[in-house]
């Protein structure tokens, strides 16, 4: 079983965001020790809970502090962009850190409206070619000329270096699975983001319309979960707290940075936050670590994944740090894991 972490430079309160950024990479650095394959980095705008918003700059600085790890973007929101300048930014990342770059891609705004159209005026029609855009960006992230251009830098000529981005497809409906599918790509499911709604069928329908390609002969899925793990039950659903609060809060509009466990235990909840919580925390991946590590290891063989990305969020980065590390314990990661070869292939 292979873990991966998705980071998105999440804010706290008391703490300024460019902490954020800077702990990302010390959490790169210490998932590389730990043994995870790879630490994806997300990009939202405009929020001020959710502060990375340039995951290439950040990837960079992750390349400089690592050796072994894969490193990718979770993802870039490509309808914001040009494929080709897309395309030349991670074959650059190559170059920094070669064999270890994943793409992530998606055609969510990651941000409202507004900030859309900020980062492209053409915002309101720009995902309806994310098709087009994710062709484009294949033929120029792999260093092809195509529509009679090639993206920089490329191998030297005649050194038989066919080195290229590992492109993914992100999403969290059917669209995303489909387009997987059909471009031969892997493909990552936001199990987080709907709390596992939609799951089943989206990876149904990745692996029944898969067509293989040079590069994956055979459908390669992942999914995106939210998990907190710590020495006992009691401690991994105090700091669980700051993310429950941020959920409801999100829920009616307010967001912000998110609060220290203990102010969130002392304000409490409503009867009626409480039962919004209560699904939540039926499906929350939070508790002792082996507890987590046997819900997620059940998830994982429920979808036929050998695979798993996971998210968490806490105030405390030394809490973070600690649920990464109790969980690769659990799951026996070493060293010897976080290599850029052999990626791992999914049931299909």
């Amino acid at each position: 079983m292979q873990l991966a972490i998705l980071d998105q430079s999440v804010a706290c309160a008391g703490r300024g965001e460019d902490d954020a950024l800077r702990d990302t990479v010390e959490l790169a650095v210490h998932a590389e020790a730990l043994g995870y394959r790879r630490f994806w980095a997300s990009e939202h705008h405009a929020l001020p809970t959710i502060v990375g918003t340039a995951p290439e700059i950040v990837m960079a600085a992750i390349a400089a502090r690592t050796r072994r790890i894969r490193i990718g973007s979770a993802g870039v929101m490509l309808p914001h962009y040009s494929a080709f300048k897309v395309a030349e930014q991670f074959r650059v990342l190559d170059a920094l850190a070669p064999g270890r770059i994943d793409l992530g891609v998606g055609r969510a705004p990651g941000g409202d409206m507004r900030t859309a159209l900020a980062l492209n005026p053409h915002a309101h029609h720009a995902a309806d070619a994310f098709p087009q855009q994710v062709h484009d960006l294949l033929r120029w992230a792999a260093g092809e000329r195509h529509q009679g251009i090639a993206a920089h830098p490329r191998p030297p000529e005649g050194s038989g270096i066919e080195r290229a981005p590992e492109v993914w497809v992100l999403g969290s409906s059917d669209y995303g699975a489909q387009l997987a599918a059909h471009f031969g790509l892997p493909y990552a499911f936001a199990y987080f983001f709907m709390d596992g709604r939609g799951v089943e069928e989206a990876l149904h329908l990745y692996r029944s319309l898969y067509r293989p390609s040079e590069r994956h002969p055979r459908p390669q899925a992942t999914i995106c979960v939210w998990a907190l793990a710590a020495d006992s039950d009691d401690e991994a659903r105090h700091h669980a707290l700051s993310r429950e609060r941020w959920r409801l809060d999100r829920a009616r509009g307010v967001l912000q940075p998110i609060a220290p466990p203990d102010e969130v235990a002392r304000r409490g909840f409503t009867a009626d936050e409480l039962a919004q919580l209560e699904p939540m925390r039926r499906k929350a991946f939070v508790g002792r670590a082996d507890r987590v590590a046997d819900a997620l290891r059940a998830l994982a063989a429920e979808l036929q994944l050998d695979e798993l990305v996971v998210n968490t969020w806490a105030h405390d980065p030394a809490v973070r740090r600690r649920s990464y590390a109790l969980l690769a314990r659990e799951f026996g990661l070493s060293t010897g894991n976080a290599t850029a070869s052999s990626p791992a292939a999914t049931a299909s």
